[in-house]
């Protein structure tokens, strides 16, 4: 079966086409970050309009890309939620216009669910059940994963995402936008323990990270002298080490109390290279296989989206030109 993909959720503006939900003929994605940037994060309304324009080329050069035409698409999978409403109907409305012309189903896709799926379309896939640690701008939440539709919440955060607690520090430290690519580029020279930041709930399944930010608020103010260039690596080295400690801990941890030995680790903070690194290396230690996507497929992708779609065309969902988008579509 070839899917058509498409994804609009938040800030990127994505297509393609998948090949029996394992094989990735195409990717396309235009990027939105130049247009953010200047802003230190994303405005709705620019990004709903952005979408407008940008959605008929990229599914078109998914297409070419992919060597097919719309008469060789057999169903398409677009992401209904969770995400900016805006942003999502540029992408959902689009899939139901293309249905309905070519005549074929279309599915509503989970934006969560579609980012667990990115790992089968890696050479190395995990058997179910798996666990899987959802990590981003606006997701941190561990799964038990049965089967596609089956997800069971282990643990999740309670304030901030860990992708938040990366850009708001890089906007305290006058960083750039997105944070959590510049912290990760600027750690790699800095010492991991040249700062003591908190790890929140040591004791509990859930995350927090609104404390850490505190912490690092209250470090700034309180240095006798300004933070110089010098000093930065160091910062948030430390910084990311506490995000990257408390992530790998309690996924690797719930993942042994309930007896599976494998994670997939997703989203887009899994770009996150001292992540990887860590988990591959405690995983290893543990006895528990780790799987990560590539950092193209961890990110905001429709290749994702497809894959998951896939396996609802293949079980016979089909979605009415009704379907809405929504903002929250919690999994369990």
């Amino acid at each position: 079966m070839l899917v058509l993909g498409i994804e609009s959720s938040c800030d990127e503006t994505a297509a393609s086409v998948v090949s029996d939900g394992t094989e990735a003929l195409s990717n396309v994605i235009a990027s939105q970050i130049d247009v953010h940037g200047k802003y230190g994060g994303i405005v709705p309304e620019i990004a709903s309009r952005k979408h407008m324009e940008a959605i008929i080329p990229v599914t078109q050069q998914a297409l070419d890309d992919a060597g097919v035409s719309m008469g060789d698409i057999e169903g398409i999978a677009v992401t209904r939620g969770p995400g900016l409403v805006g942003s999502l109907l540029v992408g959902l409305s689009t899939a139901k216009a293309m249905a309905f012309a070519a005549g074929i189903p279309f599915v509503g896709v989970n934006h969560i669910v579609g980012h667990i799926a990115a790992i089968f379309l890696t050479g190395k896939r995990p058997d179910f059940p798996f666990t899987a640690l959802v990590v981003s701008g606006g997701h941190t939440h561990i799964y038990l994963v049965s089967g596609f539709g089956d997800f069971t919440i282990l643990g999740q955060t309670r304030d901030d995402a860990a992708g938040e607690a990366f850009d708001k520090a890089a906007r305290m430290l006058n960083l750039g936008y997105p944070g959590g690519v510049v912290i990760d580029r600027l750690a790699k020279e800095g010492n991991p323990a040249a700062v003591t930041f908190p790890r929140a709930m040591k004791g509990s399944v859930d995350f927090s990270f609104s404390g850490l930010k505190t912490a690092l608020l209250n470090y700034i103010k309180g240095r006798k002298e300004p933070i110089s260039k010098d000093n930065v690596p160091d910062i948030v080295a430390s910084y990311q080490e506490a995000i990257v400690d408390v992530l790998v801990g309690k996924t690797l941890k719930i993942t042994e109390d309930i007896s599976i030995p494998r994670v997939v680790v997703c989203g887009g903070v899994a770009s996150n290279s001292r992540l990887r690194e860590r988990f591959f290396e405690e995983g290893e230690r543990m006895g528990i296989e780790i799987f990560i996507p590539p950092p193209v497929l961890c990110t905001d992708n429709a290749a994702m989206i497809a894959v998951a779609g896939n396996s609802l065309l293949c079980d016979g969902r089909r979605d009415g030109l009704d379907l809405n988008a929504v903002s929250r579509w919690p999994l369990d």
